[in-house]
């Protein structure tokens, strides 16, 4: 996994290391996460920061070339160095990664006429067997995902063909020799189902030992939060969710009372929320804990404003601007720590530098000015959600809050589409929090990734009793995912969300209509947009 914004502290466990080289490719980090399911050490590193010398002193056990948007054909396509292919070592050429393979070493890569492929594939195999497909084709064909427009065309000397799809005579290709291993498709994604497989075949022809863990995760990340910070003071922006929360609680394991957690109650919480967080860390975890009421600031920036983008970006300069202002009271902190996640760095900036495309702005990276007077400390950003809930496990936070479903830091102003008023945000919270108490109580909520209600820009007429009323719509959401990056609607029964809307609707002034969004986001935006 990759440091950034940190300088690297030595290791306190001696691991065999993987490179990831990435080219650029939106689910790069879904292939560390396999490797992590592995309990393989990995790190991420972008193509134009790998050179001989990196290499030499990096050292891996085995190199994974990633996907990515550019062709070989372009200008100044990202390429590994020549020197990756004279390590010695297993390689494992994805997607563009394995196009640019071929390219370097002697085969051949067209445009696509009439070949690309885009989501689901079949691939089937040919006669000869490949190691790294054991536990492959026990039927005829292996369903994969798949997203390239150009194809190989010739494959380089040394190389065979093992399987191939409708559109990708060269799907996986392998000069055993050399054990250098190409596919076009993406054997990361949950669209490959048997593509762990492929990975743990791969690890376990290179050797490695499988002893990366989540407690070898906690020990390292202490290390290098100590190398980090030294003495200096920190501050963290505590929301309160599951990932600022495991990161105070790791943080404070590292430094202890060097830590204060500001939690900003910006009016945008959920009900009950704020008095919540500030118990448990006070009581549970007696950290110092600094509770800024900033309602008014936010609100009333936010006053009038109706462009989701707008609100976005005066959210996040607010935070900063909050975090400034209590890192003075705290005596000069250096340091501000953030719990942001892999998912939130994919979609706002390009991971480890690399060329990756921006999805949103919303998220802690998105909205933080290049000279904020602070240095960011961000343990958490090469993990997934379900890592970073095993890692609170590690840490001994409780399960309630290990569960909990994420929740934006911009709060319920991104569920709240239109502008933004008091009494819309007192509807919402009410609404919200009977549609949650109604999963709860049907034993769903940790069925559930997210869930949550948005207030729609717009009033509908109904009747109600003898009576005509004007009043808002709102929409319920819940999706299904496992590490953030994909999610799909969460199929609840007709009879529960009768039950739910007529619970809304009588239990909340405010709202007369009900519906349910079942858009689904492969790969996926989760949050409302």
């Amino acid at each position: 996994m990759s440091k950034t914004d940190a300088p690297t502290a030595p290791s306190p466990l001696d691991h065999d290391r993987l490179l990831i080289i990435d080219f650029g490719s939106q689910v790069t980090q879904l292939i560390a996460r396999r490797l992590r399911e592995l309990h393989v050490f990995c790190e991420i590193h972008p193509f134009n920061t790998v050179d001989d010398a990196f290499l030499a002193d990096f050292d891996p056990k085995a190199v994974i070339l990633s996907g990515g948007p550019a062709s070989v054909f372009s200008e100044g396509a990202p390429r590994p160095p020549a020197k990756v292919f004279e390590l010695d070592v297993p390689i494992l050429g994805i997607c563009y990664g394995q196009q640019v393979m071929m390219e370097m070493l002697g085969g051949k890569v067209e445009r696509g006429h009439n070949t690309a492929e885009f989501g689901r594939a079949f691939v089937t195999p040919e006669d000869e067997k490949l190691d790294l497909l054991q536990g492959w084709f026990t039927t005829d064909k292996e369903q994969v995902w798949m997203s390239h427009g150009d194809h190989v065309s010739k494959i380089a000397p040394g190389f065979k063909v093992f399987g191939t799809s409708p559109n990708a005579p060269f799907a996986i290709t392998a000069d055993t020799t050399r054990n250098f291993y190409a596919v076009q498709f993406h054997p990361e994604v949950h669209h490959t189902p048997n593509g762990a497989k492929l990975y743990e075949n791969f690890v376990r022809l290179a050797g490695f030992k499988g002893d990366w863990t989540m407690s070898a995760y906690r020990e390292e990340a202490i290390a290098a939060i100590r190398a980090q910070v030294g003495d200096e003071k920190v501050i963290c922006g505590l929301s309160g969710g599951v990932d600022s929360s495991v990161a105070a609680v790791l943080i404070h394991e590292a430094i202890g009372d060097q830590l204060t957690c500001v939690f900003v109650d910006h009016g945008l919480l959920r009900k009950g929320e704020a008095e919540e967080v500030v118990t448990m860390f006070r009581d549970h975890y007696n950290m110092p804990l600094i509770h800024a009421d900033e309602q008014e600031l936010f609100l009333g920036a936010l006053d009038g404003q109706d462009d989701p983008e707008t609100k976005r970006k005066i959210i996040g300069k607010l935070f900063i601007d909050v975090f400034q202002k209590h890192a003075k009271e705290v005596g000069d902190a250096k340091f501000l720590a953030q719990g942001t996640l892999y998912p939130d760095v994919i979609e706002s900036v390009s991971f480890s530098g690399g060329p990756s495309v921006t999805i949103k702005s919303h998220h802690n990276v998105g909205g933080l000015p290049e000279k904020m007077g602070l240095k960011l400390v961000e343990p958490l950003r090469e993990l997934f959600k379900d890592e970073v809930r095993a890692l609170g496990v590690e840490l001994g936070l409780p399960k309630s809050f290990i569960g909990r479903h994420p929740f934006p830091g911009p709060g319920l102003a991104i569920r709240c589409p239109g502008e933004i008023t008091r009494p819309k945000l007192e509807i919402l919270r009410e609404a919200d929090a009977v549609y949650i108490d109604q999963i709860r109580k049907h034993g769903l909520y940790d069925e559930i990734w997210q869930a949550f209600v948005a207030i729609l820009p717009v009033r509908t007429v109904g009747v109600m009793g003898d009576g005509r009323t004007y009043d808002f719509a709102c929409a319920l959401r819940a999706v299904t995912s496992v590490d953030g990056m994909t999610a799909d609607y969460y199929p609840f029964t007709h009879e529960f969300l009768g039950e739910t809307a007529t619970r809304i609707i009588n239990e909340v002034p405010g709202i007369n209509r009900v519906t349910y969004d079942i858009t689904s986001k492969p790969p996926g935006t989760i949050e409302w947009e």
